[in-house]
This record gives C-alpha cells, structure tokens and sequence, in this order.
C-alpha cells in the first residue's frame, strides 16, 4: 500500500479495484507550492491509464493537462515523474521552457490568472507481470508456489496480452506434450519463453517446431534450458533457478531506463 492509499479510504478502494482488474493506475501528488493555487502540498489524486482522474483532486485545468501528460509517460515507462507547472515569465526566469526536462524535473506552463506554480509528484502502479507456468512437473509445481511471493500473476495457460502487462511462460511439461506447449508459448508471443530441459532436447523440438512454421527468431529466442545455472539438482532449486532469470529479465528493462 502506497503512503496516498494510507491517507485516502477513497483512493486505498479505487486502487484495489484496479488491481484487482489488472490495470495500471498512477497517484499524483502535490509536493509543493508558490504563490495563488488552488490545490495545496499533500492533495492527491488516482489516474487511470489514459491520465483521467478518477478519485481525489489537484485543482482546476491549470495543472490538468501536464498531469495527463506526465501519467502516461509514467506508465509507459514504468518510472516516477516530477512535473513542475509555472507561469511562463517564471519559466523563463529558470532559463527553461515548457516541454525541457532538467535534473528529473519535466517543466510545463501554467496559463491560469492565478499564476502560481505547482510541482506533483507522479507514481505509475504497473500490474504484476503475468507468468505462464505450464504443466504439472515438480518444477512447475514448486515455481508456481514461489513466484507469487514476488509479485507474479501466474497462470497455467496464456491469455490475452493485456498492455501495459508483460507475459513471461515457462514451459515445464517435462516429456507431457512438450511440443505442444511450446507451440502455444509461441503463438502468444510473451515477452519471455523458456523450456524447462536439456538443450539436446529442445534442439530436437525446434526442428519440430520449424516445421510446423515457426520463425526461426522465435525458436531461437526461447531460453533452454531454462534458469541461471546455480547447480540445481532439486525441483524447488531448479524452480528458484528459474524465478532468478525472470527477475533478471525483467528488471533488465529497468537498468536500460537509468542508463
């Protein structure tokens, strides 16, 4: 729970509906103010996907716009935002325009009367990542029990790709229609596949699997076998194996972001 649910039953409720759909939201808030505003330090507000507010309130048009603006560029990347919305005199008085980013701060211009400045905070809460996690082996078995405790969303079989949500699968049929599974894996084009076996074993299935049509890019894409190599032997460590590839998957994404 976020310190603006902690504030806000209205918003703790909202935000849990969300989740509860899978759909990523963002908070804003209000960190600081100078001179006439409407809103003052500390209002809040939940954004939907496509920046509308849906609870709470940051004040009139004024910040509106830049608030849309900084919540979708939030989602999209999956990082906090700080906008800072001035008149544009003082604006200029920064030697920066609306639209420059400096320091982490994107700045826009405040048309309003009131001419004060607003600086808010934007926080994307992104839906857990939904894995795959096909089969009933004991690897599969003990991944499914594991990955939850760090904020998976796991499945038995692929869905719909949701945006916003990436799809990891892992294929862990184990010699139960192993082929058949990674053609499914394949046609839902997640973000990740891997095959729990031998590499031996997966190079006999990609022939299949070319046969039957697929893009060599995609076969030679999955990852087999699957998981860092930590010398497990037991399904529970092949399973933690596997779980600390995918973290580093998917936090690969993040570390490019910061670069």
């Amino acid at each position: 729970m976020t310190p603006a649910e902690i504030l806000s039953t209205y918003l703790a409720e909202a935000a849990q509906a969300l989740r509860d759909r899978d759909e990523p939201f963002a908070f804003a808030t209000i960190v600081r103010t100078a001179g006439s505003t409407a809103a003052k330090p500390g209002a809040k507000a939940l954004l939907s996907a496509d920046g509308t507010i849906l609870q709470g309130w940051l004040g009139g048009g004024c910040t509106r716009g830049a608030v849309k603006r900084a919540a979708l560029r939030a989602l999209q990347d999956g990082t906090p935002q700080l906008v800072s919305v001035a008149p544009e005199d003082l604006l200029a008085e920064k030697g920066v325009s609306a639209g420059d980013e400096v320091d982490g701060t994107q700045f826009a211009r405040n048309g309003c009367p009131s001419r004060g400045t607003v600086d808010i905070f934007i926080e994307p809460c992104m839906p857990s990542p939904q894995l795959v996690v096909m089969g009933t082996s004991p690897v599969a078995q003990a991944l499914g029990t594991l990955a939850p405790q760090f904020h998976w969303s796991v499945s038995p079989t692929p869905g719909q790709n949701k945006q916003h949500q990436r799809c990891f699968v892992v294929v862990a049929t184990q010699g139960q229609g192993d082929l058949d599974a990674l053609k499914a894996a394949l046609s839902a084009q997640p973000s990740y596949v891997a095959f729990v076996g031998s590499r031996r074993k997966y190079a006999a299935l990609a022939e299949k699997l070319a046969a039957a049509g697929f893009e060599q890019s995609a076969i030679d894409r999955v990852q087999a076998p699957a998981g860092l190599d930590l010398g497990a032997v037991t399904p529970e460590e092949i399973a933690l194996s596997i779980l600390a590839q995918l973290v580093q998957n998917r936090r690969a994404t993040v570390k490019q972001t910061d670069a």
